[in-house]
């Protein structure tokens, strides 16, 4: 049986084991590959003080999915009056277990807890395999967001990426 949960601060091996894995399946990495101590050392601190919120999805205590949501605030607006915004990421389950619900239960999580948390939007940037589901899910292509990148000598978070993170 799989078991979901929300993650806590015990939870960060697991966390950054599977955050690593994802990464390296999402950019066509090599197995060999080594990540930049800042990337591994930048994540960690998120997992453990940042405000996020993770699920992992298990199968005998082994991760086979997991999935964040970040929070920011911002200016309060008329649509958004909280100034409470979300975005959903790293959203994966490993591909032997792809087709059985895991990543829209993992994301359905993550909405109920943004709602909670009062955030009045959850944005999130889709892969064509993923867009499926999260058009299930009410999400609405947006044509809106422009980005601008700090580059700093490693490949940008952001839709100016090479690799995605």
């Amino acid at each position: 049986m799989i078991e979901y949960r929300i993650t806590t601060p015990a939870d960060i091996d697991l966390l950054m084991e599977s955050r690593l894995v994802m990464l390296r399946e999402v950019n066509h990495l090599p197995s060999d590959y080594k990540y930049s101590e800042k990337l591994i050392n930048c994540s960690r601190e998120y997992f453990l003080n940042g405000d996020q919120t993770t699920v992992l999805a298990l199968d005998g205590g082994k991760v086979i999915g997991c999935a964040s949501i970040s929070y920011i605030t911002i200016m309060p607006t008329f649509s958004h009056v909280t100034g409470k915004r979300s975005h959903l990421m790293n959203v994966y389950t490993d591909p032997s277990y792809r087709g059985q619900g895991i990543a829209r239960k993992m994301v359905e999580m993550l909405i109920k807890d943004a709602w909670s948390k009062g955030a009045t939007e959850i944005s999130l940037d889709a892969t064509s395999m993923g867009r499926p589901l999260y058009e299930k899910l009410g999400f609405k292509a947006s044509t809106e967001a422009m980005v601008l990148c700090k580059d700093e000598g490693a490949s940008c978070c952001c839709a100016c990426s090479k690799k995605g993170d």
